[in-house]
């Protein structure tokens, strides 16, 4: 599944407007500190551990440069007064590097290729042939229900024009064969 900025981080020039994001810095897992654009080194400040609504519990690491007064990329790196402080969640960049990896793989490419035709269109179908723009019912629960009625919709329509296809087909064939064979057989005219 592709995270937030992806198509972004794909895109050249948003490497060129954003060259001193804290992506492109240098990380040195051994010493646990990160290397500023002009090689100053930004030492590890302390641990933040919040929870999202979801439950989810994250941490979030700091660093900060040391010397940014006297820096020549001062006000070009970053914009805050004082030195640059920058936080890092470590396990939502390898989540990040998997997902990545995954995406820019050949099967990742053939499944990023089929989801616009397969996933995008229920979602318009639904949204502007049908109307659906809103849910009806409130909570998760309700909602899942409501969503998998939608589903089964989709699916039964999906259902019943492959078998209107599949007897189509039928029909023209057994036609074809009945009128190969009436074709094909002389036909006999009793003469009395």
């Amino acid at each position: 599944m592709k995270y937030n900025y992806f198509h972004r981080e794909q895109q050249k020039s948003y490497w060129e407007k954003h060259p001193f994001v804290q992506n492109r810095l240098h990380y040195n897992a051994a010493r646990n500190e990160y290397t500023c654009p002009i090689g100053q080194p930004m030492r590890h400040i302390g641990d933040q551990r919040s929870t999202t609504k979801a439950g989810y519990v994250q941490t979030v690491s700091r660093y900060q440069a040391s010397n940014c007064a006297t820096c020549p990329m001062n006000g070009v790196c970053h914009k805050a007064k004082g030195n640059r402080i920058i936080e890092v969640n470590h396990r939502l960049n390898e989540l990040k590097a998997q997902a990545r990896e995954k995406l820019t793989s050949e099967e990742g490419l053939m499944h990023r290729s089929a989801r616009p035709v397969e996933v995008e269109s229920a979602f318009g179908n639904l949204k502007q042939n049908k109307g659906f723009t809103r849910f009806m019912l409130r909570g998760l629960d309700k909602v899942a229900l409501e969503t998998g009625l939608l589903a089964t919709a989709i699916n039964l329509k999906k259902l019943v024009r492959i078998l209107q296809k599949r007897a189509e087909e039928r029909l023209k064939s057994a036609l074809g064969s009945v009128l190969s064979f009436t074709r094909a057989r002389p036909q006999i005219i009793p003469i009395w």
